[in-house]
Formats: C-alpha cells, sequence, structure tokens
C-alpha cells in the first residue's frame, strides 16, 4: 500500500514546496513525520524519489515521472471527497430540466456551467417539451424542475420562482401571400381566417388560450418546427422575439401588426417545482442562480 491518500499528499507537498520543514508546515504535521513518510514511500517503491545530498530535497527522475499521475490521483480523491460530503447534504444522482421550447433562447443554460463546477459529478438531462408536456414531466416525477411560462390558474402543488418575462411577436414569411399584397397589419377577421402554426402538447385538450388567435391551426410541438413552416409560407406564429429577431433584420421574416390590439405577447416565466417533493442541492443551487441573474426580459 505504497501509495495512499496520505502518502500522495505528503509527495505532492515537498515537491511543491521544495522541503520536508516547508511540507509539514503546509500540512500540519512536524518535518520527522514527512521525512518518515517519505523514506517508507521509498522503501515499498524500491524507488529513490528525492536527493538528499543538497541542503533540500530535489525530487528525482522517478519523482517526475509519478507526479503527473500523483496529480490526477489526488485531484481524484478531492472530487470523491467533494462528492460524498455534497450527497451528505443531499446532493442528488441527477439533476432533470423541462423548458417550454418558446424558451430555449432564454438564458438558462449559464447556471449549469457554475453546477458543474461545483458538483463535476453531478449528471443533468435537459428536457424540451410543450408547457403542458413540461408540466406532466414535473407531477409524473420524470424532472425536478421545470421551465415555464406563466400558468393561467395557480395549483397549489406547485412553487415557483419568477425570473422574468418573454416576450412573443407574431411573425410571418415574406413568401406569404398576405406579404406580397404588401399588407402586414390585420384586421381582427382577417387574423381569425389565417391559418396560425402553434406550439403545443401532443394533447389537443390542452392549448393556452393565449396563444390561439386564429380558427384554422395546424400545431407543432416544436419551436425550431414551428420556425420552419413559418418560413415556409405555411403560416403565422408566436415566436420569442430573442429566436426570430436575427431572421427580422434580415428580412427573413416579417413581423404582423394587428388592428385592434397589440401584436406582442408578454408572458412572465417561472421555474417550477413541486411542493411535495423535497428539492436536491443542485435543484436548490439552480433555482438561486437563475433567481440572481438578469430577468429574462426587462
Amino acid at each position: 500500500m505504497a501509495f495512499t491518500s496520505d502518502t500522495v499528499g505528503v509527495f505532492l507537498a515537498v515537491i511543491d514546496c521544495g522541503s520536508f520543514s516547508a511540507a509539514a508546515r503546509k500540512l500540519g504535521r512536524v518535518p520527522s513525520a514527512i521525512s518518515m513518510t517519505i523514506a517508507q514511500l521509498e522503501a515499498e517503491l524500491d524507488l529513490q524519489l528525492f536527493d538528499r545530498r543538497g541542503h533540500q530535497p530535489v525530487p528525482t527522475a522517478a519523482a517526475r515521472a509519478l507526479e503527473p499521475q500523483a496529480r490526477q490521483l489526488a485531484s481524484q480523491l478531492r472530487q470523491l471527497q467533494a462528492q460524498a460530503l455534497a450527497l451528505h447534504r443531499g446532493l442528488e444522482k441527477r439533476l432533470s430540466l423541462a423548458i417550454a421550447p418558446e424558451l430555449l433562447s432564454a438564458p438558462w443554460c449559464t447556471p449549469l456551467t457554475v453546477l458543474a463546477q461545483e458538483y463535476p459529478t453531478l449528471e443533468v438531462e435537459v428536457l424540451s417539451a410543450p408547457q403542458d408536456d413540461a408540466v406532466r414531466l414535473l407531477h409524473q416525477g420524470s424532472v425536478q424542475l421545470a421551465l415555464l411560462f406563466e400558468r393561467p390558474t395557480l395549483d397549489e402543488r406547485e412553487a415557483f420562482q419568477e425570473l422574468g418575462s418573454e416576450v412573443l411577436i407574431p411573425v410571418l414569411a415574406p413568401s406569404h401571400p398576405l406579404c406580397r399584397q404588401g399588407r402586414a397589419r390585420l384586421s381582427q377577421e382577417q387574423l381569425f381566417d389565417l391559418r396560425q402554426i402553434v406550439v403545443a402538447s401532443r394533447d389537443a385538450r390542452l392549448v393556452d388560450p393565449r396563444l390561439v388567435l386564429s380558427r384554422h391551426t395546424w400545431r407543432s410541438d416544436s419551436h425550431l418546427t414551428t420556425l420552419s413552416l413559418v418560413q415556409s409560407g405555411l403560416g403565422w406564429a408566436f415566436l420569442p422575439r430573442t429566436l426570430v429577431q436575427p431572421l427580422l433584420d434580415n428580412a427573413a421574416l416579417v413581423e404582423l401588426e394587428f388592428d385592434n390590439m397589440s401584436s406582442e405577447l408578454r408572458l412572465w416565466v417561472d421555474v417550477v417545482w413541486l411542493t411535495e417533493r423535497p428539492l436536491g442541492l443542485a435543484a436548490q443551487r439552480y433555482i438561486e442562480l437563475m433567481r440572481s441573474r438578469t430577468p429574462i426580459q426587462p
């Protein structure tokens, strides 16, 4: 048992500090204990690790050859200890998030970079699902958190943290007949009869009424699919401004205007979890990081 967590720590401390006495101060030991540990390690390995002929011990070629793997082992041991401590404090093995597809362009990913640094062994799963499907995944226990638009009604089983808001705007392809007629402003009657591409759950009964204005609708469970259908001239859709603004700037899409109401639809964005299921350490930290960020949309 030559290399253990203790002998690796002593070995690297002597290399880093340059002397037995300095390594002893760093590790809170006496110099004789450091010297004895190194001597026992050399005896068990049958290798000279330090040249002691001078005033200070100098790592030999053998020590330098072993150093990279020793540092890797020390790092793995620190990660193992950190994971064990985190598990003791309530770190879950996996953090699963469900995100409404309209919010994929929101800044939900940055907090994950912090979690990856703080909990390097944490597994993360991110699922994109229409809002009602995301809520169902949450209640089924398939995910711990869901990033959603505000719900029309509150569910007492749910807790949430408001993060900001997102603006959805109605867009149409320049190739659409309405645009070729030079009209991008709609009356209520025209709006009712113009095909709308709706991002919605696979369950036809679960559609947010705020997002459906036309009598004639096509459905998609993906905002990217919806965008493709719109770009093909097959209808109009409410899509996040953050997603479509580059296409508007390049005249690849046209923003519609309504005669009798605002064409923008601003919806608040929440991160939601269930009160009956205690959150693990990573989920709590994710909520904290999202809350401390600049709102999704001012």
